[in-house]
């Protein structure tokens, strides 16, 4: 891995995208295991009868689950790696990033089915293909039900040409080397640099835990959940404070007060004044919402996809996360909120193309007396370049 690299990601080369490749290299043994997709929609009855969505404008998340893995699974790739089934069912959009899932599905008949009966318990590998994220819900059902899995949502294509065309061992490996960088860290922090020249901290206090990595291999026969594109080192906080900033959806500015691993309030930068008003609502009305449940730094280098989903597996990026974070190991869980709506797990990605208008100018790790630079201005430190060429 080189700065040459790292500088300039169009540099690396990516194979052709290749489902039998990824599930033979995700999923080592695939020989009898039986396969199927999930995938969402508001209206999955009539959406998933005779596949009507390939024929309405927009779904492009479920034509790209139809196009590259529905099709090519049953034209000749299940044959290939000795799989069977190849099955692909609907359910209801959650509307939020890893909420629970509601049980009612609908397969390509308009038949309606059970999550819990019919699919979870018969078969072997789930390929959860969405608009939102369903690593939690899939999480928790895979240890209860005993498949594997991985969620994609969002895949567009320039992931599949690029962050499902890698070879997982090798993501697996570099994930493993930055993992013991900064395993076992007392806390970490973070400088935001804004425009107009002020220095924002946050602290996060990780009590010296083994940092966990995302890195793609689902392999064996234990229950388990690869997300991918995969590639990253996180920690559950276990303690927070100081203030970071927020790029919301629509634009706006603000900045996040910290204590106690909870965002209390935000203040307004720029922008429209309801947008702050509104989370300072939702967080006096449900403070769950604003608990930190996740500090993640991306391992891999890829090119900008607009997903976060790869985008924040990205080398020099790093990304904080609110609500649940119960698949992550950590200890809040959906009834801890005060409405199911609220309890999702939504990252809060630091990136360039992200966040243009504040820099992350330094992320430092202290673990007992040593303290290392890990990012500066967005790019790896030396630190983190040479325990990831070992």
């Amino acid at each position: 891995m080189t700065d040459e690299i790292i500088a300039d990601p169009s540099k690396r080369q990516f194979n052709d995208f290749s489902l039998s490749c990824l599930l033979d290299n995700v999923f080592k043994p695939t020989q009898d295991c039986k396969v199927c997709i999930l995938t969402d929609f508001d209206d999955p009855k009539s959406m998933m009868k005779g596949h009507a969505y390939l024929e309405v404008e927009g779904f492009p998340v479920q034509k790209n689950a139809h196009k590259h893995f529905y099709e090519n699974l049953r034209n000749g790739v299940m044959e290939e790696l000795g799989m069977t089934g190849g099955e692909m069912y609907a359910y209801k959009c959650t509307n939020g990033s890893n909420l629970d899932i509601k049980d009612p599905c609908w397969d390509v008949e308009g038949n309606e089915l059970s999550l819990d009966r019919d699919i979870y318990p018969n078969y072997d590998i789930i390929l959860c293909i969405t608009d939102w994220s369903a690593t939690a819900p899939l999480t928790e059902k895979c240890k209860q039900f005993g498949f594997r899995g991985a969620t994609l949502h969002g895949v567009n294509d320039i992931i599949l040409n690029s962050g499902l065309a890698v070879n997982y061992d090798e993501v697996s490996a570099d994930a493993e080397c930055m993992r013991l960088a900064l395993t076992n860290a007392d806390s970490i922090e973070v400088d935001f640099t804004l425009e107009d020249g002020r220095v924002l901290t946050a602290w996060l206090g990780l009590g010296g835990q083994d940092a966990q990595k995302s890195h793609g291999l689902c392999r064996g026969k234990t229950p388990d959940v690869a997300n991918l594109p995969a590639g990253e080192v996180y920690f559950v906080p276990e303690d927070a404070r100081g203030q970071f900033p927020m790029k919301y959806e629509d634009g706006t500015l603000g900045v996040l007060e910290v204590v106690d691993r909870n965002i209390i309030s935000s203040t307004l930068i720029e922008g429209n004044p309801a947008t702050i008003e509104e989370h300072n609502q939702r967080l006096k009305d449900d403070p769950m919402t604003g608990t930190l449940g996740e500090l993640g730094f991306g391992t891999q280098v890829l090119p900008v996809s607009g997903s976060d989903i790869q985008d924040e597996k990205i080398l020099g990026t790093c990304h904080l996360a609110t609500g649940r974070d119960d698949h992550l190991g950590g200890d809040i869980v959906p009834d801890m909120f005060k409405k199911h709506e609220n309890s999702t797990h939504d990252d809060i990605l630091f990136a360039p193309h992200k966040t243009p208008n504040f820099n992350i100018s330094e992320v430092r790790m202290n673990r007992g007396s040593q303290q290392e630079l890990i990012i500066e201005n967005f790019r790896p430190s030396s630190y983190v370049l040479q325990a990831m060429s070992q």
